[in-house]
């Protein structure tokens, strides 16, 4: 059944970028692992203003990282000397475990005449057993996703298992993430077997119970009663969700069941002990002033980029 619908806030992650977040927010931390969610775009650039879309090398720890695009093209590399165009379609999947530093720059040419940039970025907390695991990269292609297509519906699983598919990406926790089109008047319901689960409408409405959802905003369910849900236009949406692994820190881009270990990783990017990308280190995002507030106080807010 229908828990809570979270409309997107802008944020700031670079100089000129700004985006909708989703993920983290104050009633709803996660939904099922992914404990963050960004959407991107979608934006047009010009050669003056292109570079100013770049997020330099930043650090993460105890979370994966999976960046998907609809348009445009982004080029990631990180601290384990991976250098990796991400097109529309395709995932890049990074997970930091014990520690990683990645950049993101907008070097696509394409972006100077024209081409529209748009993408979401979700993060997905590691089960507590595989939070200090070995750092790792690996880009999968539209092709090794697997798609379905029926009247009116068209659907990429990303990750996980929905709807009698399976993904070959690996994962740590249940979990499932699905980028879906509708078209007018199609019904579709969510997948079962998760506790938690969640659309995001990225264009297009949805109607449920008689309501219209829009673009924007995030519809999160629990267990219960299966809603159906109908298009009311041509509609495009993600859907994410799985089983909560519970209650985790997050502090601008790091993740940990521990309040400690967020305080290690602090330090760590702070006296320099992170490894900056070997093809991307004459520059980096510096540590966040901390704006926690002290013992008693209300809870700080989430330092995130």
């Amino acid at each position: 059944m229908l828990d809570i619908v979270i409309d997107s806030r802008v944020a700031e992650i670079s100089p000129g970028f700004a985006v909708k977040r989703l993920l983290p927010y104050q009633l709803r931390r996660m939904v099922g692992p992914f404990i963050f969610m960004d959407h991107g775009g979608p934006l047009s650039v010009t050669a003056t203003n292109l570079s100013a879309l770049d997020v330099l090398p930043h650090p993460h720890i105890g979370l994966s990282t999976v960046s998907y695009l609809f348009s445009g093209n982004v080029t990631h590399r990180d601290s384990l000397g991976v250098e990796q165009v991400i097109k529309p379609g395709e995932v890049n999947w990074m997970t930091a475990g014990k520690g990683i530093v990645h950049s993101e720059r907008m070097e696509d040419p394409a972006l100077l005449i024209g081409t529209q940039l748009e993408m979401i970025q979700t993060w997905v907390a590691l089960p507590e057993k595989d939070e200090e695991n070995a750092p790792s990269f690996k880009n999968y292609t539209a092709e090794q996703l697997p798609v379905f297509t029926d009247t009116g519906i068209w659907m990429r699983l990303i990750a996980g298992d929905a709807y009698g598919l399976s993904s070959d990406i690996t994962t740590h926790s249940p979990l499932f993430y699905i980028h879906v089109a509708l078209k007018k008047g199609t019904r579709f319901g969510l997948p079962q077997g998760y506790s938690e689960r969640g659309i995001y409408i990225v264009r297009g409405s949805l109607e449920l119970n008689g309501i219209t959802y829009s673009a924007g905003k995030l519809m999160v369910f629990t267990k219960g009663v299966d809603p159906v849900i109908v298009a009311e236009e041509d509609v495009t949406f993600m859907m994410l969700g799985g089983e909560h692994l519970g209650d985790r820190y997050i502090w601008w881009n790091f993740v940990s069941s521990s309040k400690e270990r967020i305080e290690q990783a602090k330090e760590d990017w702070k006296q320099g002990r992170f490894v900056l990308p070997p093809n991307d280190h004459d520059e980096f995002v510096p540590l966040p002033k901390d704006k926690t507030k002290p013992a008693g106080g209300p809870p700080p807010p989430n330092m995130l980029s």
